[in-house]
């Protein structure tokens, strides 16, 4: 990261394990980046186009949008959540 590289500061939510991880990331990560990353953190073994990122309770749908162009705000607080719902036991 350069002297001129503006870093964001967000909270991450990962349902699967209910974490809020606190992340300072460039401005120009891509959200898709992002799930990446923040599912990489807890292990999460599942494949991260099986997740949906989600702020302010909106899909975030461009993965490959930066987090500047998303929208987000300095800590922003993120959802990272399955796709699909999963049968209860």
């Amino acid at each position: 990261m350069t002297a001129t590289e503006t870093t964001l500061p967000v909270r991450v939510m990962i349902q699967d394990v209910w974490d809020e991880l606190p992340l300072e990331v460039p401005a120009d990560t891509t959200v898709g980046e992002l799930k990446r990353q923040a599912l990489s953190i807890p292990r999460i073994q599942r494949d991260p186009s099986d997740y949906v990122m989600k702020f302010r309770g909106f899909e975030l749908r461009d993965e490959s949008a930066s987090l500047e162009a998303a929208g987000l705000v300095p800590n922003a607080a993120l959802v990272v959540i399955p796709r699909r719902r999963r049968a209860a036991r």
